[in-house]
């Protein structure tokens, strides 16, 4: 057990290749680093009501024509004993967007370019063409990091936060000791321990023991302890991308064949854990323009047969191979997930295989450019939203110029761009608007589920999981009983 009481050990499933700041937005490594060591400007409170609360900036207020203004908060430090400024804040977002970097966090401002002006010490404004109008959300996506950091990832992240990491040993473990300098409150952890185990058993068999504290992620399987274990919707869609440029996909058809051919149903409360909601979106039902009036797929194997019957009478081979693409540990029981979609396909026509791939392959697959393929490529991923607005999700994954787009449509990134740039009701009418014609009218992609996620927390501690606790977990949010 960890030394002092106020110690703690957290056990994850996927080890962290970086420790990157702005890499930060990608789950394993935001588990360990966001907000802990490195912190944003601006925070979404998904505990409560507060909605965006200042982090390391103190106020925001919109000047017009494109143009936020930030005022940063006075007496903050690195833990290099720097002093946090506006020149940091320049620096970090010119670190994101740079073509030396490959920074996760830079997809989520779509075709935004940003002009930042250093106005004082503790003033910045941010130009967005086109104008965005929830920039100080999007501020909640970037780590800031002292203006000395090199163009280049690092492996000893300096930051602002309550924590300083003192060991990383890859694969191992990493510590991170609290700071007795920070700007803000105090966190009751002093130290937390990070140690890597693939199998959920032994994560969940770890906390039971006292071996470790937390388990952000376990199975239904081993979630058998009421005074322990959690469970909560989380902010993660599984899906399939289908590339439409690609045949036999491009044919609309195909694409509808190959949604009516998964039971969805007879994944839930099997493979994966009761409290899992079918996906009619991208975004979970808690994002703002939700539209209710969508319906999942039903389960039509006939109905599949028949479009697909239809396309080859039109010419469309459909013969040609699908390969699906998935990523080992993405989630609990993803391997029995691809292989139960792969026999659905087949069953109905198709010519389907699987790879399963590890993290850093299935980004070849996942982001743009994609290699070449005969026939097409399926890739299964989880996307996570969070913070309540599409605009984190639909431009990279929609547009013809997203990232991670298998579409390749004018009416969409029309729509898109008008929903990126509407406010207040009119801009979650016009998204709700975004939601419907990828889901009906050109049938995107194969929505799957939005996900539960499964912790155990030891008794010792005063801690609840939330929609966040996939992609994040502040070690200041965790008590002692």
């Amino acid at each position: 057990m960890a030394q002092a009481d106020t110690d703690i050990t957290v056990v994850l499933s996927e080890e962290l290749d970086l420790v990157e700041p702005c890499m930060a937005t990608r789950s394993n490594i935001g588990r360990v680093v966001l907000q802990n060591i490195s912190e944003t400007l601006t925070e979404l409170d998904v505990r409560g009501d507060k909605g965006l609360m200042p982090r390391l900036a103190d106020s925001w207020e919109d000047k017009g024509d494109g143009t936020w203004q930030f005022k940063l908060r006075d007496g903050v430090k690195f833990s290099d004993g720097t002093t946090f400024d506006a020149a940091d804040v320049k620096h970090s977002f010119d670190r994101v967007f740079s073509d030396q970097l490959t920074c996760e966090s830079k997809r989520y401002f779509a075709d935004t370019a940003l002009t930042f002006t250093v106005v004082d010490d503790l003033t910045v404004d941010v130009k967005a063409e086109p104008a965005q109008p929830v920039l100080p959300l999007l501020m909640s996506l970037v780590t800031i990091v002292p203006s000395e950091t090199p163009m280049e990832f690092v492996r000893d992240p300096i930051g602002t936060g309550p924590y300083v990491m003192s060991e990383w040993t890859a694969g191992q473990q990493i510590v991170l000791d609290r700071r007795e300098d920070y700007w803000g409150t105090q966190p009751a952890v002093t130290k937390a321990t990070y140690l890597f185990r693939s199998e959920p058993a032994v994560r969940a068999g770890m906390v039971a023991a006292g071996e470790a504290d937390i388990a952000p992620q376990i199975t239904a399987e081993v979630a058998d302890n009421k005074a322990t274990d959690f469970s909560y919707l989380n902010s993660e869609t599984v899906y399939l991308r289908i590339d439409s440029q690609d045949a036999p996909t491009s044919d609309i058809r195909v694409r509808q064949a190959l949604n009516a051919a998964i039971d969805r149903e007879a994944f839930i409360g099997t493979v994966l854990p009761e409290g899992t909601e079918l996906a009619v979106a991208m975004v979970p039902p808690t994002t703002l323009g939700w539209n209710p009036d969508l319906s999942p797929p039903a389960y039509d194997p006939e109905l599949a047969k028949k479009l697909l019957a239809e396309a080859q009478a039109d010419g469309v081979d459909v013969s040609l191979p699908i390969e699906v693409v998935a990523r080992t540990e993405n989630f609990p029981n993803v391997t029995e997930v691809s292989e139960a979609l792969v026999q659905m396909f087949n069953e109905v026509g198709f010519k389907a295989t699987l790879r399963m791939v590890e993290v850093a392959e299935h980004e070849q697959y996942y982001s743009k450019p994609y290699p070449e393929s005969e026939g097409t490529r399926l890739v299964l991923a989880q996307h996570d939203n969070s913070r309540g607005d599409p605009v984190f999700s639909m431009f990279f994954k929609y547009s013809s110029q997203g990232t991670q787009s298998g579409v390749n449509d004018p009416k969409v990134d029309e729509l898109i761009a008008k929903a990126s740039a509407a406010t207040g009701d009119e801009r979650a009418a016009l998204w709700s608007d975004v939601f419907k014609y990828v889901h009906d009218d050109i049938v995107a992609d194969v929505l799957l589920f939005h996900m539960v996620g499964l912790s155990r927390v030891s008794e010792r501690l005063d801690f609840t999981p939330t929609i966040a606790t996939n992609q994040q977990l502040q070690l200041a949010e965790i008590g002692f009983k």
